[in-house]
């Protein structure tokens, strides 16, 4: 293996703007697989890693294992000569620059999970070689990229800024947002010290529109939980405006429609069965450890946690009171058919979805739970929910309809018959407003959640 040793932070710098440069993907995954993607089109050679052998051996024979990401995307990076996929981490050195994207979720206690952050830069310790950039993508707590990552580094005897480079630069993935991907999306960028920097953000500057350099680590850190901060805070208070205007006979989701045509200091968020995704439902937790270092207490954030975390004993007692008004059928006893079981709609994304939160709830209370999504046809093994995997997605038509009792809309994906659902639908919890988005008038069967 050809290594480069000697080569001054100009020297890399060349190297990045002529593409004479390797790229290291570490997580193929909802990120992972995007930031290749990427890199490949802008004429860098990418190794990638990952630690499933399987989705390795896809990756190589240009198959995808996320649908909203083609086949034809990976056959052509691999066609191009450019890409290839590794399970073998001792490979890991062949890379000029290493971007992590591993996944960094709460222990069942709610605190930070870093041991696929500190298993990875182990790993790349083992092979790191002078001229290196190491850039952590996934979210964390600030400090994480110099209090964890750093000292494992240099206890090889190398040292940041000096003979390798570390850096920090959170990814702001949106799976199957039709308006941004990668590349479009500017890109947040903090070193540990000016060369650091200068060498991720030139980086980076090939792979995206532009990038936001900041003074350091912590701060590009402190970034991403700022902003998904902001989004679960916001949920939150959307979630109690709907239970408060609903005792007032008011509807949220008509509430909201109406605020959103202000065009100055007002932004629309939206309420919900509970957050999902990889990032709301676990940032601001991160947050909220970090501070009790510094003897802080995040009331607000904390406050914002405990309102989304409500909300899908709210949406099942929701059920329950429709069914027992509408049908005088207990829940215990009830057949329910939830529709959607990803966090979000148009995705196969099922990372913490409140779905599964919901099935959990509503068998816990003595029903029977099927689901229907036209992205996912089965449930695979999940961290917190591992008794549900290998149920499998059942048709919607209208006669398996009409065997339920109740029906709950948890994921507003496009591509669902909302008419016949619907109509065919005994009761209908609806918690993301999908029937009268989709323009049907709401009969008697149908109660917003």
């Amino acid at each position: 293996m050809e290594t480069r040793t000697t080569d001054t932070i100009t020297d890399i710098l060349k190297r990045i703007e002529t593409r004479d440069f390797k790229v290291g993907v570490v997580g193929l995954g909802y990120v992972g697989i995007p930031l290749v993607l990427v890199a490949v089109q802008k004429g860098f050679s990418v190794l990638g890693f990952d630690i499933d052998a399987q989705r390795v051996e896809n990756l190589n024979a240009g198959l995808s294992s996320i649908k909203h990401i083609s086949n034809d995307s990976i056959r052509k990076a691999r066609d191009s000569g450019k890409f290839e996929a590794t399970n073998d981490v001792s490979r890991l050195g062949e890379a000029d620059a290493i971007l992590i994207a591993v996944p960094t979720p709460l222990s069942k206690y709610r605190e930070p999970d870093l041991s696929f952050v500190v298993k990875t830069t182990e790993a790349i310790a083992k092979t790191l070689r002078k001229g290196q950039l190491i850039v952590l993508e996934s979210t964390t707590y600030p400090g994480t990229t110099q209090e964890i990552m750093r000292p494992i580094f240099e206890a090889t005897g190398l040292k940041s800024g000096e003979d390798f480079y570390l850096a920090f630069s959170p990814e702001r993935e949106d799976p199957g947002n039709p308006d941004f991907g990668t590349a479009t999306i500017p890109k947040v960028v903090g070193g540990d010290g000016a060369d650091a920097l200068a060498l991720a953000d030139a980086l980076y500057s090939h792979l995206v529109v532009k990038t936001v350099p900041v003074s350091s680590t912590a701060t590009a850190e402190a970034v991403k939980l700022t902003e998904n901060i902001f989004r679960s805070v916001n949920i939150a208070l959307v979630n109690e405006l709907k239970i408060v205007y609903e005792a007032m006979g008011v509807d949220i989701w008509e509430v909201i429609e109406a605020a959103k045509t202000k065009p100055f200091g007002f932004m629309p968020f939206y309420p919900g069965p509970g957050l999902g995704g990889h990032c709301i439902p676990i940032d601001p937790f991160y947050l909220t450890w970090k501070a009790r270092e510094f003897d802080i207490s995040t009331r607000f954030i904390e406050l914002a946690g405990q309102i989304n975390t409500r909300m899908p004993y709210l949406v099942v007692d929701k059920l329950a009171a429709a069914l027992d008004s509408r049908l005088g059928v207990g829940l215990t006893r009830a057949r329910i058919l939830l529709l959607g079981i990803a966090y979000k709609k148009n995705v196969d994304d099922m990372r913490e979805s409140p779905s599964l939160k919901l099935i959990e709830l509503i068998e816990g209370r003595g029903a029977t739970v099927d689901y229907h999504d036209p992205f996912i046809d089965v449930i695979p093994v999940t961290r917190e929910h591992a008794p549900l995997a290998g149920r499998r997605s059942v048709a919607l038509t209208a006669s398996n309809l009409a065997d339920y009792d109740g029906v709950l809309i948890a994921t507003d994906h496009d591509n669902v018959d909302y008419a016949l659902v619907a109509e065919h639908s005994k009761v209908l919890i609806d918690t993301r407003n999908a029937v009268a988005k989709a323009g049907i008038v709401a009969g008697d069967n149908i109660f917003k959640a």
